[in-house]
């Protein structure tokens, strides 16, 4: 639910005036999303030229502690925002794009991908440890399953331990019952606490989540058609806020988790770069125990019109999730277990619940 108690606030904190009709952002209340919501509504008010409010609903994710996959992944603190979105109680959503289901919600549409943070996942250790260097047998704590099964992968000996919390309660921990944790880099950075990273775990050998370190804007998909003026000025900042070529990389890597069929709490890690008008996508699916995982890699040369782009980043996705599929990742994974119970209904057109910047 949203928070009615409190006036509506513009992004420096001032009560909102009578001027330009304010845009109100829907955001959790944890301290990252509040961080990643507010640079994002600092950049749309000035791309919008109108005062940007943050609006703050509470998911189950938010007051519910049992683990993630019990929770049905990730997608759970999608949830409570959408349905503000639907009703009307917000008019634009900021979530971690690597926490939304691929399959698209209808009614919704993310209308803007910011250019993209690390992508990397980075371990916070006692005694500046690395992955390498941890004691045996320590205690690392991540409420991942694609966290668990590298862990496990990569160290077998090691305990690893289910956690939740707030990015600054798991880290307490480290110095409390857990000898480290793993975290995305992005978030430590939103929050200015990157230094508290021992490694940065290169994606080569640790691939992170499809969409891990980018934002996603989303809309309601009336928006794109509305000759209403606020409409149209909401539409033409998104435009101004969207990066084309993180759009390109995390079209390609959630098409991988949608032709998997898997959940975003699936034990898969997926990298899709660009370089030089080359794009390589690659993907790793896990068994849960870390004991076995396939990897599948495939290129493209990207050219013409920027629907072009996506079309092939799509086409070079489905290529790895086929292989991936031809080698038994399905099984090896059980990834059915792993989907989201998200509503899906929507036009993939663009990639999985992403849409071409209207133009």
């Amino acid at each position: 639910m949203t928070d009615a108690d409190s006036a509506p606030t513009t992004t420096d904190g001032s009560a909102a005036s009578d001027g330009p009709a304010p845009i109100r952002l829907g955001t959790r209340a944890s301290r990252l999303a509040v961080a990643q919501s507010q640079d994002v509504a600092d950049r749309l008010a000035k791309a919008a030229g109108r005062p940007v409010e943050l609006v703050t609903v509470t998911s189950e994710g938010d007051t519910n502690r049992a683990s993630l996959a019990s929770l049905g992944g990730t997608g759970v603190f999608a949830s409570a925002l959408r349905e503000a979105l639907v009703a009307g109680e917000v008019d634009v959503l900021v979530h971690s794009l690597k926490d939304l289901p691929t399959a698209p919600y209808d009614g919704l549409t993310i209308a803007s991908v910011p250019k993209r943070a690390d992508a990397r996942d980075v371990l916070v250790a006692r005694n500046a440890a690395t992955i390498d260097t941890l004691p045996e047998g320590a205690k690392v704590g991540t409420g991942s399953p694609r966290r668990v099964a590298q862990l496990r992968a990569k160290r077998p000996d090691l305990d690893v331990v289910d956690i939740r919390g707030n990015i600054d309660t798991r880290l307490g921990r480290v110095e409390d019952d857990l000898d480290a944790v793993v975290l995305a880099a992005a978030g430590l950075g939103r929050i200015d606490r990157l230094d508290a990273a021992t490694e940065l775990l290169d994606l080569g050998f640790w691939p992170s989540a499809p969409g891990q370190g980018a934002l996603a804007v989303e809309i309601r998909t009336e928006v794109l058609t509305s000759t209403a003026k606020t409409d149209e000025n909401l539409l033409a900042a998104l435009r101004k806020l969207d990066h084309a070529p993180t759009r390109l990389t995390v079209t390609a890597e959630r098409e991988v988790l949608a032709k998997l069929e898997a959940g975003c709490s699936a034990p898969i890690g997926a990298t899709a770069v660009v370089d030089a008008e080359l794009l390589l996508v690659s993907a790793t699916v896990y068994r849960p125990d870390g004991s076995e995982y396939r990897t599948a890699s495939h290129a493209a040369h990207l050219d013409g019109s920027a629907q072009d782009r996506l079309d092939e980043a799509l086409a070079v996705a489905g290529r790895v999730a086929a292989e991936l599929l031809e080698n038994g990742a399905a099984e090896l994974a059980d990834l059915a277990s792993s989907v989201s119970r998200e509503p899906a209904d929507g036009d993939h057109s663009a990639g999985p619940g992403l849409a071409t910047p209207a133009e």
